[in-house]
C-alpha cells in the first residue's frame, strides 16, 4: 500500500510517500519540502498573512499534484503551530477543503511532541539515561525527555524560530542586547522544562531534523565530512557547534546565503536556532548532541497507518 503524509509546518509544508511494505517496514517512495514560510508578517499578530496563506494553498496543491502522481492510495495531512495559533488558521483549513478537497487534522503540542519522538526513535537508540529531543520549528519548540522506556515528559512551547524573529526583528548581524533579549525571553518561558530536568537529568541533547539538519550540513562542509549528511542520525561535536555559533552569530544575510550547507529558506532563521541549541546546552551542561534525520512526519507515518 503506498500511503502520505503531509506535514503543514510554519516554515515548510512537507509530503512523505512511501511504500508499506508486507513486513511492517516502510520504503521510501517521494519526499520533498516546500517553503511557504506562514509565519512571515503576521504570526506574531497571531494571524497567517494573506501572502503567506497564498503560499500555503499553493504549496498544497503542489503536494496534491505528487500525491496524485505517485499513485498514492491513502494519505493524512496535519497542521501544526501556526495554523492550530492563528485567529485565520481554521479559514486555512477550510479553503484547503473547499478548493483541493484535502482534509487537515490540526493537533495539539502534545500529539506533536509525542509524533517527533516516535519519528526519533527509529533511528536513535535510546538507553536507560535519559536524553533531551529538542525540535526547533517554525512556530514552536517541542521538548521530550525519553529513554528506552519511553516518554517522561514532553511539552510544546510556542518559541519557534519564526516566531521569535517576528517578535524580535534582530539586527543583522544580530547585536548582544538582541541576544540578550531573545536569550531572557526563552529562560522566562521554559521554567517547568528546567524542573523537569532536574527530576530526569539528561546526559545527551537529540535535535530532529529542521535546523539541526543544515547544522550538520553546513558542519560536514566546513570540516570535509560529506558522509555525515547522509546519516541518519550524526553527532556534532561541542568544538564544531562553537566555531558555528560564533561564525552565525557574526555573519549577515549575504554571508549566510552563501554558506555551503546551509539552504536559503533558514538563512534568516538559522541564526535564533543556534542561540537557543547555544543557550540549552550552557543552561543544562549537555555536551553531547546528535542529529535525528526522522523527526514528526515520520513519527505519523508510523502511528498514522499501524
Amino acid at each position: 500500500m503506498r500511503i502520505a503524509i503531509i506535514d503543514l509546518g510554519t516554515n515548510t509544508f512537507n509530503l512523505l510517500i512511501s511504500d508499506r511494505l508486507e513486513n511492517g517496514q516502510y520504503n521510501t517512495v517521494f519526499k520533498t519540502k516546500i517553503p511557504v514560510k506562514l509565519g512571515q508578517g503576521g504570526i506574531d499578530k497571531g494571524i497567517i498573512s494573506f501572502d503567506a496563506f497564498e503560499r500555503g494553498i499553493k504549496a498544497l496543491k503542489e503536494h496534491q499534484q505528487s500525491i496524485n502522481e505517485y499513485q498514492t492510495h491513502k494519505y493524512r495531512a496535519f497542521a501544526t503551530s501556526a495554523i492550530r495559533s492563528t485567529k485565520n488558521g481554521h479559514e486555512f483549513v477550510k479553503e484547503a477543503k473547499q478548493s483541493l478537497g484535502i482534509d487537515i487534522e490540526v493537533i495539539d503540542g502534545n500529539k506533536e511532541a509525542e509524533l517527533i519522538y516516535y519519528g526519533v526513535r527509529e533511528v536513535i537508540k535510546f538507553e536507560s539515561s535519559y536524553d533531551l529531543i529538542m525540535d526547533i520549528g517554525g512556530g514552536s519548540t517541542e521538548f521530550i525527555i525519553a529513554n528506552s522506556n519511553g516518554v517522561a515528559w514532553a511539552k510544546s512551547y510556542p518559541l519557534g524560530v519564526s516566531r521569535l524573529k517576528e517578535l524580535f526583528k534582530p539586527s543583522d548581524p544580530i547585536s548582544k542586547p538582541d541576544i540578550n533579549g531573545i536569550i531572557q525571553f526563552i529562560d522566562e518561558s521554559l521554567v517547568d522544562l528546567f524542573e523537569a530536568l532536574s527530576k530526569s537529568p539528561c546526559l545527551r541533547l537529540v535535535g530532529s531534523s529542521g535546523s539541526f539538519d543544515s547544522i550538520v550540513e553546513m558542519i560536514a562542509h566546513q570540516f570535509q565530512d560529506p558522509e555525515r549528511v547522509r546519516q541518519k542520525s550524526a553527532d556534532i561535536h561541542s568544538e564544531e557547534f562553537a566555531w558555528l555559533y560564533d561564525y552565525l552569530i557574526d555573519s549577515d544575510i549575504d554571508k549566510r546565503l552563501n554558506t555551503p550547507g546551509l539552504v536559503p529558506m533558514r538563512a534568516d532563521m538559522i541564526v535564533i536556532s543556534v542561540i537557543f541549541i547555544h543557550y540549552i546546552l550552557k543552561k543544562t551542561d549537555i555536551y553531547s548532541i546528535k542529529r535525528s534525520k526522522y523527526a514528526l512526519k515520520e513519527g505519523a507515518l508510523r502511528q498514522f497507518f499501524k
